[in-house]
């Protein structure tokens, strides 16, 4: 990893609950259209591509999408959400669109940083890039106000440095900077710039 000659490696448990593939856009348009209807897979093994992204996933190598192809989200930010709006339920956290639900890491401090996710199926390497913000959709999807809710717990884009496979199950996340999984629900609202 480039960060690995300016700062040790951090090593975090994590578990991935989620491996979200769908090759279209389900929030697109005017949210009171409703959602579209396109195929959404929550697999146990995903294909990394780098550069590229997940293969089968509706960003894969689209170049708009190429510093943002794979998108995180912290299951604790969801659960922080749901208690934030007093749901009865924690909902389905499919609902965001994230290709990877993870337990166990926060995500804002890597922006910016090469980190490596080892799973079953391997290590893949990936760069942290800008935080993947939440859409107005949210409100019709999850709950009145889930929109504003998520704000600043919306995940994080990220962009694969090497090619691999990502299974689902416990794991362990490599950072050149430590993760504090106790704050991994909460809202980061200002961010400092990137590294």
């Amino acid at each position: 990893m480039s960060d690995r000659a300016s700062a040790p490696l951090h090593e975090h448990p994590v578990e991935v609950l989620h491996l979200l593939v769908s090759p279209g856009h389900a929030y697109f348009g005017r949210p009171r259209d409703g959602a579209a209807q396109v195929p959404t897979h929550d697999l146990d093994e995903v294909e990394v591509v780098a550069g590229k992204g997940i293969r089968g996933d509706r960003f894969f190598g689209k170049a708009a999408h190429m510093d943002a192809a794979v998108t995180f989200l912290a299951v604790e930010a969801w659960e922080a959400v749901a208690a934030d709006l007093a749901l009865p339920a924690v909902p389905d956290p499919l609902l965001a669109r994230r290709n990877l639900v993870v337990r166990g890491v926060e995500l804002d401090p890597l922006r910016g940083h090469e980190f490596e996710l080892v799973t079953d199926a391997g290590t893949v390497r990936m760069r942290g890039g800008r935080p993947a913000n939440p859409c107005a959709w949210m409100d019709r999807v999850v709950a009145d106000g889930a929109h504003r809710a998520m704000r600043g717990r919306g995940g994080l884009r990220c962009t694969p440095v090497s090619d691999g496979r990502i299974a689902r199950g416990a794991g362990v996340l490599r950072a050149p900077v430590p993760l504090d999984a106790a704050r991994a629900g909460e809202a980061v609202l200002r961010r400092t710039p990137l590294p």
